[in-house]
């Protein structure tokens, strides 16, 4: 998405706003013509409908006062009987309104003031002065309205939303309730860039030379020619001009376009290991004003080969990705630019290399995040067309804002580096019938008019010849869901074409949790249109890489054979974390996901290990199950492991042999009678160790000990600190089933966001502090107020030694 000032907009707020008793002072940063403010502090909010909530007269005397990004759903009760169900996160929906005083400085009343929504979910209706300003009902698109005509400039102004998340079930999943995106307020001159106003594209680019177009959109609302001067500069990552053009024109329209061509000498090209970004910043001068709009850049080239696959900067590589829905676990749906970034960085850590926005546009701030770290995206824009797959989902608005939606998504994420794939749909249920050779190149159309370098695919769960939206032609890239037992035979199917894994595996574990033996694949549901009545009476999962669901495969089975054929280009797992809602195999009491390669509270399950053995240079040597059974008990010791040979396995110092992966085998394992003590895996290479890991019988929970990912955090009101929480026994070791109750105090200038433990059928509350241990772990999420200092924080159980730790605040 296009910057609106020369800092990078999304990632960093540099800007703090004062606000006093409600009023707010618009101040702003980057050049005069233009100031975009964080709009996020100091909104009432209610929860129920209310009569009038429009009116400026209103009093909301007895209303919340909070900061959005908010998503009420995740502060209620867990229930069946929400009519969200289980599959949607069994969490309350309702409606809610939010308002906001402000003031604007008379000195503006001769700008522009415009209003800026990241997204509301969902069906939103804004108010200025009791003036509706419009009705969005997508609860993932931005969206934009104009303030000017109808403010009190130098006065108090009143803004009200009202957020309509009554009507369900509307989404297969969780999607939370709110304004859970983030607001911003901007003012421009009567000449200036429009919204999303930019677009730049890399026609050539080599080692050598990139050839850089840039075509700027400038609003002229002045009512009468305007002679501008357009200067736009590429500046590297160190703040550097390397290349500029300076253009003159005359603006007779209310809208011009005006194209600019630069070189860039020997480019630092963009790719997934070396992010490297640059910035194109645009200087819109007039008259004595100047307006600046910065867009972010990364210079890369790629293809997508019938026969070879996929390479970046000419290089071929796999595209190793993972489908994620938006929220973010405990938090729920209300984004958080730290906590997205812990998430990415998890992926980085098992070399995941792709994101799946599924299914639905995502936050800005994740994208930003996708270019600064080396995530290649691919930007979906809808889980249906004009046929449900929920009652009340979007096929109700689909014919109506369908293109409207679109244009505003590609408007708003062409520019992203990261951006690499459109995606139009995710197994839409028209793929079978006529009328998807009507849609699905309409919508394809819509995407090319704006945006012609990036493929465009969709996610298809039924890619066979009877497949419409595949036959249409509208598809650069031939989608597939799961159906990995037809990839090698895909050209047979499809000669010439491109291929890319849309969405696979829908392996499930719960973190902890063994079933034996673990050379079975159990089909958990063995059909996803009946009811699943086996499983185990507390729902859990075993986290092996044995379970499946009907339509999906193992984690290993997939992987076996991506890793085969050069013209597989990429997979997209599903999924990356546990999400809200859709709590495979089971339904109630269950409420969240068993998909993921990582737990719903940031925790690894075993798997990761796997993918980071194969996905990653990082030497692994990664054993499982924990080391607490009943004695006699047959146990299944599993090993992941790379860059050595073979590896050795001891129980209290005798060895149980050596194994090694032979053929196309992703793990090793030995069946071991239990008997407490230590278990000790040793990988050799070449004759020589190269990792021991050790898991030892654990003893009675004694003591917790608090790992904080980060002690210093920022004082601006939104920078967070995630805290794991661990039971220990008496010589440290975890004690693998400890689920004690521990509570939480904090002191200082933070507070406790959220908490979490992984547990997908827990019905504790997220907004507490408290959490019960769940197979040793649990989390708690601090978030920092505005003012530097000390925040301490302090965990304690009954019976257990206590623990503190200490972070700052700057």
């Amino acid at each position: 998405m296009p910057f609106i000032t020369a800092f990078l907009r999304r990632a960093a707020k540099p800007f703090c706003v004062s606000v006093i008793v409600l009023l707010f002072t618009m101040k702003g940063f980057g050049q005069q013509g233009r100031t975009t403010v964080d709009f996020d502090k100091d909104w009432h909010f209610h929860l129920g409908d209310v009569q009038g909530g429009e009116q400026v007269s209103l009093s909301v005397a007895d209303w919340r006062l909070l900061n959005v990004p908010h998503d009420w759903s995740i502060e209620g009760k867990f229930s069946k009987d929400n009519p969200a169900t289980p599959e949607g996160g069994a969490l309350p929906g309702g409606i809610g309104w939010y308002r906001k005083i402000f003031t604007v400085p008379a000195a503006s009343k001769n700008k522009l003031v415009y209003i800026d929504f990241d997204g509301v979910y969902q069906k939103s209706a804004v108010w200025i002065n009791g003036h509706q300003l419009g009705f969005r009902p997508n609860g993932y698109i931005s969206f934009r309205y104009e303030l000017t005509p109808y403010l009190n400039f130098g006065g108090i102004n009143t803004i009200a939303v009202k957020v309509d998340n009554s009507v369900q079930p509307n989404s297969r999943w969780y999607s939370g309730s709110g304004v859970y995106r983030n607001v911003w307020l901007v003012t421009t001159d009567k000449v200036a860039v429009d919204h999303w106003g930019t677009y730049v594209i890399t026609p050539s680019v080599n080692n050598k030379l990139a050839d850089i177009k840039i075509v700027t959109t400038i609003l002229n609302r002045t009512k009468a020619s305007q002679p501008v001067t357009v200067t736009t500069a590429i500046v590297n990552g160190e703040g550097k001009t390397v290349a500029s053009s300076v253009s003159k024109a005359a603006l007779k329209d209310a809208s011009t376009r005006l194209t600019q061509e630069i070189k860039v000498n020997d480019p630092l090209l963009w790719s997934v290991d070396r992010p490297y970004l640059y910035k194109v910043v645009t200087k819109v001068s007039w008259l004595n004003t100047e307006d600046e709009y910065t867009t972010p850049l990364g210079i890369r080239y790629f293809n997508f080969d019938a026969d070879k696959g996929f390479s970046l900067n000419g290089k071929p590589m796999k595209i190793l990705g993972v489908c994620d829905h938006h929220d973010l676990g405990s938090l729920g749906a209300a984004v958080n630019t730290r906590a997205l970034e812990r998430q990415l960085e998890m992926l980085k850590s098992f070399g995941c290399n792709g994101i799946r926005t599924s299914h639905n546009p995502p936050a800005p701030e994740l994208l930003d995040l996708c270019d600064k770290m080396g995530f290649i995206v691919m930007d979906e824009a809808f889980d249906c067309w004009e046929w449900k797959k929920a009652k009340y989902d979007y096929h109700l608005y689909f014919k109506e804002w369908h293109k409207r939606d679109l244009e505003d998504q590609v408007l708003r994420d062409r520019n992203h580096p990261s951006v690499f794939i459109w995606s139009i749909g995710n197994e839409i249920p028209q793929q079978g019938d006529t009328s998807a050779l009507r849609l699905a190149p309409e919508l394809a159309g819509i995407v090319h008019s704006l945006d012609k370098t990036r493929p465009i695919t969709a996610a298809n769960d039924n890619p066979g010849k009877g497949n419409k939206i595949i036959e249409s032609g509208a598809l650069d890239l031939i989608g597939y869901n799961y159906h990995e037992f037809d990839y090698a035979t895909f050209h047979d199917r499809y000669p010439g074409k491109k291929f890319i894994a849309t969405e696979t595996t829908s392996g499930l574990e719960t973190r902890g949790h063994y079933d034996m033996p673990s050379d079975s694949v159990r089909v958990w549901p063995a059909r996803w249109d009946k009811p699943f009545t086996e499983g185990n009476p507390d729902n859990s999962v075993s986290a092996y890489d044995n379970v499946r669901p009907a339509w999906g495969s193992t984690h290993e089975a997939t992987w076996k054979i991506m890793k085969k054929y050069d013209f597989l280009s990429g997979l997209f797992i599903w999924t990356g974390f546990d999400y809200m809602g859709e709590p495979t195999p089971y339904s109630w009491p269950s409420r969240s996901s068993y998909f993921g390669i990582i737990d719903l509270a940031g925790f690894p399950k075993d798997i990761y290990y796997m993918y980071q053995s194969e996905w990653t240079n990082k030497t692994v040597l990664h054993i499982f199950p924990h080391w607490n059974w009943q004695p006699g008990k047959l146990v299944d010791v599993w090993a992941f492991y790379n860059n050595a040979d073979e590896v050795e396995l001891f129980l209290n110092g005798k060895s149980l042999g050596v194994k090694k992966k032979t053929g196309d085998d992703l793990h090793i394992m030995w069946r071991v009678k239990y008997e407490p003590g230590t278990l000790k895996a040793v990988s050799h290479k070449d004759g020589k160790v190269v990792l021991t890991r050790e898991i030892h019988t654990a003893g009675a929970p004694a003591k917790i000990e608090l790992i904080a990912d980060r002690k210093n955090i920022k004082a601006d009101g939104k920078d967070m600190s995630f805290i794991t929480v661990k039971i220990l026994d008496k010589d440290g070791n975890l004690v693998p089933n400890a689920d004690n109750l521990v509570n939480f105090k904090i002191s200082g200038e933070a507070f406790i966001a959220s908490v979490d433990n992984g547990d997908e059928v827990s019905h504790d509350p997220f907004k507490a502090d408290y959490r019960k241990a769940f197979n040793g772990l649990a989390l708690a999420i601090v978030q920092a107020k505005e003012k530097a200092g000390n925040i301490t924080f302090t965990a304690t159980s009954d019976g257990l030694k206590g623990a503190t730790v200490v972070l700052q605040a700057k």
